[in-house]
């Protein structure tokens, strides 16, 4: 079973943050992220989801300011590193954007939305930050819009996600990049990238080892 921090151990890097209207408008907290500031690997999301955490252990995201704790995706992508080696000690969880994207703000929990450039171009100094800090042998993007945010820090396109997955991706501002489905796709689309899902779990672990980001 996959292991969550404790709220508290959240990395805020500001008392509050109003850059983008639309989201203060919408959002319950601001979902910072969380993990350890000496991980080998950050992985990054798009933003947080919707979630009541007194529903259950899995849901988060917008309602308990936690990277990567909504309740599919989280359980999901958390047991995913557990099952390939990493402890909680070499991970830190983040999104692009980190506040919950509502498409009815008068009613955030309804749906979310894609954020939109502007928002993560605001939002892109507390990432850029965070890697800075944390220094990483490797940033995970968990998608195609997690990995478009990062390569925008460094002024570069995605051309085609699929073809990126489990790629090593160099730019010369940011760690080495090695992007993977998100897990609410990874059901459609390991089958279509020619893995079974243990095959797929190998290739992540072969990808993260070659860039020198492999369990300590």
């Amino acid at each position: 079973m996959a292991t969550f921090p404790d709220p508290e151990n959240r990395s805020p890097l500001a008392a509050d943050c109003r850059r983008c209207p639309r989201l203060v408008e919408g959002r319950n907290c601001i979902s910072w992220g969380v993990g350890s500031l000496d991980a080998t690997l950050v992985v990054v999301g798009e933003a947080p989801g919707a979630g009541d955490p007194d529903a259950d252990r899995w849901r988060g995201g917008n309602h308990t300011g936690m990277a990567y704790t909504a309740r599919h995706s989280g359980r999901r992508i958390r047991e995913r590193f557990e099952s390939l080696g990493y402890d909680e000690e070499e991970l830190y969880f983040t999104n692009a954007v980190k506040c919950f994207p509502a498409e009815n703000p008068e009613a955030p929990d309804s749906s979310n939305r894609e954020p939109t450039t502007e928002e993560r171009a605001n939002c892109r100094p507390y990432l850029l930050s965070e890697l800075t800090d944390i220094e990483p042998a490797c940033v995970v993007p968990t998608g195609r819009h997690a990995t478009e945010s990062l390569l925008a820090a460094a002024d570069r396109e995605l051309d085609g996600f699929l073809e990126t997955v489990l790629t090593t991706i160099e730019t010369d501002t940011l760690p080495p990049l090695v992007p993977i489905l998100h897990p609410s796709y990874e059901d459609i689309w390991i089958a279509r990238l020619g893995y079974e899902p243990g095959e797929y779990e190998s290739a992540i672990s072969a990808a993260l080892e070659r860039v020198g980001a492999e369990p300590r």
